[in-house]
Formats: C-alpha cells, sequence, structure tokens
C-alpha cells in the first residue's frame, strides 16, 4: 500500500533529491517565463530590474536610495540611474531628507502603486489560466507540495545572525 509518508528514503530515482532538483529548475524556467510575459504588456515596459526595485520599495518603504542598491545588489549610481527611470516614469518619488539632505526617501507613487496592481492581476490570470487546465486533484497535490516546501525551506534557511532562541525567528509568509 503506498502511502503518502515514505518510511525511508524513496527507491524511485524519480523521487531523489537530485532528480527532482532538475524537474523543478525546468518548471521554474517555465513559471519564470509566463511571470516575465504578464508583466510585458503592461505601460510604461520595465525591465526585470526595474520591476523588481519598484516592488522592493513598496514592500520595504524603510528602503531610502543606498539600501535599495545594497538589497539590488547593484552601485549606488546604477540604483540612482534606475531609481530616476522609474521617477521619470511616474512610479517613484524620491524625495531629500530635511534631517539629512544627503538620505534620499523612496515612494512608491499612487501611478505606481496601480501599475503594481495591475502587474499581479496580469500575473494571477496568467496563473489561473494554467490552474485551470489542472485536474482539481492536480491543484490540491500542487498545493500540499508548495506547502510542504515551504515548510521544508523554512527548516533549512540558515537563520539571521544574532537569532539564537528556537522559534523565535519563524518565518512569516510575507
Amino acid at each position: 500500500m503506498e502511502t503518502d509518508r515514505p518510511t525511508g528514503r524513496d527507491q524511485n530515482p524519480v523521487h531523489e533529491p537530485e532528480t527532482l532538483a532538475r524537474h523543478v529548475v525546468d518548471t521554474v524556467e517555465s513559471l519564470v517565463t509566463l511571470w516575465f510575459a504578464a508583466a510585458e504588456d503592461v505601460v510604461p515596459q520595465l525591465s526585470a530590474r526595474q520591476l523588481f526595485a519598484l516592488q522592493t520599495v513598496r514592500r520595504r518603504p524603510e528602503l531610502n536610495l543606498t539600501a535599495l542598491a545594497e538589497h539590488l545588489e547593484i552601485g549606488l549610481p546604477t540604483a540612482s540611474r534606475l531609481c530616476g527611470r522609474l521617477v521619470s516614469a511616474g512610479l517613484l518619488q524620491r524625495t531629500v531628507q530635511p534631517h539629512n539632505r544627503r538620505e534620499v526617501r523612496l515612494m512608491v507613487t499612487a501611478d505606481g502603486r496601480r501599475f503594481l496592481a495591475d502587474v499581479t492581476e496580469r500575473r494571477s490570470l496568467c496563473l489561473a489560466t494554467v490552474f485551470g487546465a489542472m485536474t482539481p486533484g492536480e491543484r490540491a497535490s500542487l498545493q500540499r507540495g508548495l506547502g510542504a516546501f515551504e515548510q521544508a525551506h523554512a527548516r533549512t534557511r540558515p537563520r539571521p545572525r544574532g537569532d539564537t532562541q528556537d522559534g523565535g525567528g519563524a518565518a512569516t509568509g510575507g
């Protein structure tokens, strides 16, 4: 009788971590193609890095230009030019802090929030189309598998420096 929980290492080579990892790489490449294709029809047209920067500022509004550059792992001049293009498109606003004239604060504009909502909606619709082509059982299996992946990732993810408490640094979904 087959169970959902193997008692030992599964002997089927298809279930080996390395084989599964290669299969997931192929699947993720397909997902990434869908992901970026959904953002291609949105105006203004943004590069993947510009879109990621805008999403980052929306998620982490406390970031200044220097922190954004560090987060994106790019140089400060590159981040400044990237933000300049987003400002020119009306999606981002840069303001100089009155208490520190050298600090540039970044804020997503109302147009930027609408733009990101449009991209998110388009991506959701693309995913829903794919999920609609799956059977209910396949969707349930995918949901279980993604949940199991998320839990395993949380168990294997390195803890941030200084986090020594058990359970104190639990991962959150967003």
